[in-house]
């Protein structure tokens, strides 16, 4: 291991991450890093795209690789299969406009339309495909402090999953950065197959078929923000989702959480804010969690299916933050992936 470096077996990995048994690799090399990940992988893949985890099992930076372009059959395999295994991929230094971010998008399926659609209380900034969770206004200037906008975005700051207040969820979701603040506004994400890993197996029977309704109103409300019309409440209704699910490309079981739950079938209310807040304070836990600091044109994709994600805060009325999602929406509601009947 002179100077820190050796080189590992193709079969060594694959004890590591079975997942990438049916990847093309090129090379391979592991190295030293430290007490607390002795051997970060750096893969290259397909057509030569790099991946650099983050930790062994999640979060990695992609580099070689311009989203501005279209990509080949085999690259498109390859980032699906680094995008199994980390659930959250980052494509530093990407050039985009609104439709190449659309592009690279449709590699994983059909896009979603923002919910800011069905308001109606001031025009969209962007196109409707295009989540805009930004802090401008449709002038281009920075919103100001009363803006109902703003209000209901600051519900972006506790810990969620994009659209499991809908009925079709969202299976991936892509963060483009435009322009970001000098100071704070980082994301936090949660892995919540390992968190799901980590449980007591008690408690990972006790959650295997709960059933949780979620709704964005209920995650506003915490934020003391309630301001919706009848109209927005009749095309969002609650939806219910399943606690626990698995993730079929790798076969993991995960936490399926948010701070959109509200009741859980069969239980009391007391009982179900007990369950809900015991296994949000046990998946936010430091070891489950990735904080990125975003640089500008970074590019962030993470599985909604098994992770959580929140903002943390910054000068939203100083600094300009242009940073736009577009998201996959998933392939059936969870009930019915999980094959879950639920009463209507």
């Amino acid at each position: 291991m002179a100077g820190g470096r050796w080189n590992a077996s193709y079969d060594s990995v694959l004890n590591v991450l079975p997942t990438y048994r049916g990847a093309e690799w090129r090379r391979l090399t592991l190295t030293r890093a430290g007490p607390i990940l002795p051997c970060p992988l750096h893969l290259e893949l397909g057509m030569g795209i790099s991946v650099y985890p983050v930790t062994l099992a999640f979060a990695a930076e992609v580099g070689d690789i311009d989203l501005s372009q279209p990509l080949d059959a085999a690259n498109v395999e390859a980032v699906k299969q680094a995008f199994w295994t980390y659930s959250v991929l980052v494509f530093p230094d990407q050039h985009l406009t609104v439709s190449q971010h659309l592009a690279f998008v449709r590699y994983f399926g059909p896009h979603e339309t923002t919910i800011a659609a069905y308001r109606g209380d001031e025009a969209l900034r962007l196109p409707a495909e295009i989540a805009d969770v930004s802090n401008i206004a449709p002038d281009e200037k920075i919103w100001g402090r009363e803006s109902r906008v703003r209000m209901y975005q600051l519900g972006n700051r506790l810990w969620h999953t994009d659209s499991s207040f809908k009925r079709l969820p969202a299976l991936a979701s892509m963060l483009y950065a435009r322009s970001i603040a000098p100071i704070g506004g980082h994301t936090e994400f949660a892995d919540c197959r390992a968190a799901y890993d980590a449980l007591s197996q008690a408690m990972q029977r006790r959650i295997t078929g709960l059933v949780a309704e979620h709704s964005i109103f209920n995650s506003r409300a915490r934020m003391g923000f309630t301001d919706f019309s009848d109209h927005e409440r009749r095309v969002l209704p609650p939806v219910p989702q399943v606690l626990a699910r698995t993730i079929p490309q790798n076969g993991r079981r995960s936490i399926y959480l948010a701070s959109h739950i509200g009741r859980i079938f069969g239980l009391s209310d007391a009982e179900a804010k007990s369950l809900v807040d015991e296994l949000l304070a046990h998946t936010t836990q430091r070891q489950f969690v990735y904080t990125h600091r975003w640089r500008l044109h970074d590019l962030v994709m993470w599985d909604n299916r098994c992770t959580m994600h929140r903002g943390t805060d910054f000068d939203d009325l100083r600094w300009r933050r242009d940073v736009q999602r577009a998201t996959v929406s998933d392939i059936a509601p969870t009930c019915e992936q999980e094959g879950i009947q639920v009463a209507a």
